[in-house]
């Protein structure tokens, strides 16, 4: 061992002497640069040196310093002489870390000379850092190469900084420090790659596979930092040697600590002897006891996991038990709300007031959708979320969406707008449910965060959309999360020709692929339609504030925002964008986004969904459409916009309506074409019935002029009926610029309904109400329910009303009582009832219990019909007979109530606030006219 002991002091010696021969070459080769630079940069006049000259040098001679990674030259530069020397160098002295303007400081070290593998540093204050700061001052103080705290280098090993010190005169050995500071004209440094030379010179040498090697700077010797080798503790129980290392700085220490690979065997005579027996022995007890003691551990481990497993399991029966609480609580109020609205919807309303009847119901089934959310997540998160596949109008349920976020988006005054491609289907199979609650999702992001601009919503064909990014944008790395590298990210060019002017962060949105995308319509481009699936492209973009770039790759994880601070701007749980990511996935597409802090966000996903025939709809499935009005079939309109964008989104709305439309850019251009002067005339031969205005084309000068131009066209004999005069108002503020020369204003955002509606007030066309398709949607409905005596049980008064005028409205007879034991006195055999709707929970006696009540004397009754003796068909009868169905009425929507109402004895169960189409497809099997009464 002591042999052993003596080789390990050796060998680690002359390790130790070699590095440090090593090292001082490598200082040495600095210091004759900074004497190269202290003779032809200072000595010269003019100087014979510079940034060419300097980087062509150190290229060449780089194989004299192999474990330097570059070089450079940093001149010392006082506060006075700071602007002198910026305007002769041609830039500004920077700070190393933010790249910034250096602040003012009593002098600056820019670096002006540099090796060309670290150009990049140009003009970089070496002051600006504390510790190369400190390592500048006592450099010129000694005159010594003075070194750095060990860090990564860009080739991902150890090293350190070394700093020399160039003086404009020779200085002898003693000098004073005030004489060296005052005679000092700048820095020489290069990072020295110290890892590379211990593995360097341990290769070179015998024995290395026996010993470890360890370099630490332990200049703070409680906290000592690898140089080299793996991060051992000092204190190592291990056999070791230490040997101290001088690398010139007098302030940094350095050791280096060598030790066996191996520890030397131990011979087998030190086994035999009674004290090796007594220390087997002592080691054998030990691990027995360590075994038994582990037994015991692992015992009360499993006891403890199963007591938190009874808690969980409680833990998760109470969460249940709370979620169908608070969502009972909220949804009763709001099943009164909407079922006010909807009975209010079938008065005589006129069309505006139908129109803000229709908002308001949107609105409350979009909170009810919101109140959802949650319940959504952990149906994920349990993997029990199922999408439904019934027909659905993608064009309505997008109307629907920009209905609940019109007053906000007049409100701050942005562009709110939605294109639909004439390539994708009307009707579609999908969860329209699901694909309402993204799109919701997204828009309610876009305008909490976005105070200028626009949002936009289009959807493409996937196919469609493929081919006009590849023609005009450069292929787009995707991040970690689904985002846009910022760094890769961005096609070809910028283009503010939007929809409101306003940059956006995605340029594949841009008006040239836009273009594309409606030439591929017009030209009708064939779809591959060979399977019924649709791939749907759909991208929402802002002009908002952005996502910060430190935020982005946490976008799509749950209950995260990019502010989370008590005191941030904007509201919010956090989850839509995590709802909508996993319901886009479980839809069979994909969800991204590109943002730009500052300039805005552009979400995009696609959905695979199918195709479906309007006339291959059943009845058990029937799609709820919105139709529109045929009335203005035949009319032509001439829009007045300079935006194209914009323009193709009014064009569409117009279209939807069947009005033909032309688009000029000022309204001069217009009268032109009214006129047929200077060259301009209409494409079509039929004159337009309404000008259309957007409100930046209008200035406070026209109103006046407009109509005194258009009297003129007409006594011209240009035209025999003037065109109304509409304008198209973005905000609440656009309405006050025309007041006197336009017959009507829009408010947007459009849509088709609000649209039809100011079109049919100003051009003065009689409405005609489009209420055949409900009336077909709900004759199947009226004819369950014509004649039927229901019996509806709650305890909310206001439930009761909008239950009782929901089945009045289909010709139902209706009793209504207010609690469970009311139900018990009225449903007495025989029943005069088909059909009980139960609310469950109620006071004194919910509607479980009243259902197990009635179950039970059911059961009593027809036991008792056949102990009297009935026949056996008899019996069959009228045991089928004694079977109230009852619905229960429930604003729960958790799992566990379901299983609930079946187990008491109900036969299904409504949602509250029911609908039509929800009602029908529950009470179809119990009143169906083939079922005996």
């Amino acid at each position: 061992m002591r042999k052993a002991e003596e080789g390990l002091v050796s060998m680690c010696e002359e390790r130790a002497r070699m590095l440090q021969d090593q090292f001082a070459v490598s200082v040495n080769h600095v210091h004759a640069l900074a004497i190269l630079v202290a003779t032809f940069h200072y000595e010269k006049n003019p100087p014979a040196l510079d940034q060419d000259t300097f980087a062509d040098y150190t290229a060449r001679t780089s194989f004299e310093r192999p474990l330097l990674s570059g070089v450079a030259y940093a001149q010392r530069v006082v506060h006075a002489d700071r602007e002198n020397f910026e305007r002769k160098q041609g830039w500004i002295i920077k700070t190393m870390t933010k790249k910034e303007p250096s602040p003012v400081q009593d002098e600056y070290a820019p670096v002006i000379y540099s090796q060309e593998t670290i150009s990049y540093i140009e003009g970089f204050d070496m002051m600006s850092g504390e510790e190369d700061r400190e390592n500048i001052l006592r450099s010129r103080e000694l005159g010594k190469a003075v070194l750095t705290r060990p860090f990564r280098l860009m080739s991902n090993h150890l090293g350190v900084v070394l700093t020399f010190p160039v003086y404009l005169t020779d200085l002898p050995p003693d000098a004073k420090v005030e004489d060296r500071v005052s005679a000092t004209a700048g820095y020489l440094g290069g990072a020295f790659d110290v890892e590379s030379l211990v593995e360097n010179l341990l290769r070179q040498l015998a024995g290395n596979q026996e010993l470890v090697v360890n370099v630490y700077d332990v200049t703070n010797i409680s906290n000592p930092l690898v140089m080299y080798g793996s991060e051992v503790p000092l204190g190592n129980p291990s056999p070791s040697q230490t040997c101290m290392l001088d690398f010139g700085d007098p302030y940094r220490k350095h050791h280096m600590v060598c030790r066996y690979r191996n520890k030397p065997e131990v011979p087998w005579s030190a086994i035999s002897t009674p004290s090796g027996v007594f220390v087997i022995f002592m080691l054998a007890g030990y691990i027995i006891y360590a075994a038994w003691s582990r037994y015991d551990n692992v015992k009360e481990d499993c006891r403890k996991m199963e007591e938190l497993k009874k808690r969980a399991e409680a833990a998760d029966v109470a969460k249940s038990q709370f979620l169908a609480t608070v969502s009972h609580e909220i949804r009763t109020p709001m099943n009164g709300v909407l079922g006010m609205l909807d009975m209010l919807l079938d008065t005589d309303l006129k069309s505006t007031q139908r129109d803000y009847a229709q908002t308001a119901q949107v609105c409350g089934k979009a909170l009810i959708s919101l109140i959802n959310e949650v319940l959504d997540r952990a149906k994920i998160e349990a993997g029990k979320l199922d999408l439904e596949s019934v027909p659905f109008d993608l064009r309505s349920i997008l109307d629907d969406v920009i209905s609940l976020f019109s007053s906000k988006s007049r409100e701050k005054g942005i562009e709110l707008a939605v294109y639909v491609s004439e390539r994708v289907p009307e009707i579609l199979l999908g969860d329209p449910g699901r694909f309402r609650q993204i799109i919701t999702n997204l828009v309610g992001n876009s305008i909490k965060f976005t105070e200028r601009g626009h949002i936009f919503v289009q959807v493409h064909l996937a196919d469609h959309s493929n081919l006009a990014t590849e023609a005009k944008v450069e292929s787009i790395s995707n991040g970690m999360n689904g985002h846009k590298d910022e760094t890769t990210a961005v096609a070809t060019s910028v283009s503010r020709n939007t929809l409101s002017g306003f940059e956006a962060a995605d340029s594949r949105n841009s008006w040239e692929n836009f273009k594309l995308l409606l030439s591929y319509e017009k030209n009708e481009m064939p779809y591959e339609s060979v399977s019924d699936k649709v791939t749907l492209v759909v991208s929402v973009e802002d002009t908002g504030i952005g996502i910060p770039l430190e935020a982005q790759s946490k976008v799509f994880t749950p209950f995260m925002q990019a502010d989370s601070s008590t005191s941030r701007t904007y509201g919010g749980t956090g989850i839509g964008l995590s709802i909508s990511k996993c319901l886009v996935e479980i839809m069979g597409g994909q969800i991204n986004f590109v943002s730009r802090p500052h300039v805005g966000s552009t979400f995009t996903f696609t959905a695979v969904l199918q195709r479906c025939d309007i006339s291959a709809i059943s009845e058990s499935k029937p799609v709820m459409l919105q139709p529109l009005p045929s009335s203005f079939k035949g009319f032509s309109a001439l829009l007045v916009d300079r935006r194209p964008v914009r323009a193709t989104v009014t064009k569409y709305h117009l279209q939807r309506l069947g009005i033909t439309s032309e688009v000029v850019a000022t309204t001069e251009l217009a009268l032109g074409m009214l006129s047929g002067r200077n060259g301009h005339s209409l494409t079509s031969t039929k004159l337009p019935s309404m000008l259309l205005i957007e409100s930046d084309s209008w200035n406070s000068k026209m109103d006046v002029s407009l109509q005194s131009r258009l009297l003129e066209v007409k006594q011209n004999g240009h035209t025999p009926v003037l065109p109304k005069i509409i304008l198209l108002a973005a905000a609440e503020s656009d309405k006050r610029k025309a007041n006197y020369a336009v017959d009507s204003v829009i408010t947007k955002p459009l849509k088709a309904s609000t649209l039809a509606a100011c079109l049919f007030q100003a051009l003065g066309i009689t409405q005609t109400q489009p209420s055949n398709e409900k009336r077909d949607n709900s004759g199947s409905l009226r004819g369950l329910l014509l004649g039927k005596n229901i019996l509806v049980v709650d305890d909310n008064r206001v439930n009761l009303r909008v239950a009782a005028g929901t089945l009045k409205k289909f010709g139902a007879k209706v009793e209504c009582v207010e609690s469970g034991k009311d139900a018990l006195a009225l449903l007495q055999v025989p029943y005069k009832f088909d059909l009980c709707l139960m609310d469950i929970q109620m006071p004194e006696m919910d509607g479980f219990e009243a259902t197990r009540q009635i179950r039970a004397m059911e059961a009593k009754v027809n036991e008792q019909a056949d102990a009297d003796g009935d026949s056996e068909a008899d019996g069959a009868t009228r045991a089928a007979k004694w079977h109230l169905p009852i619905l229960a009425m429930t604003a729960d929507v958790i799992q566990a109530t379901h299983e609930e109402c079946t187990k008491c004895g109900m036969d299904g169960y409504v949602t509250k606030p029911f609908e039509e189409k929800q009602l029908f497809q529950a009470v179809q099997k119990f009143l169906d006219h083939g079922m005996s009464s």
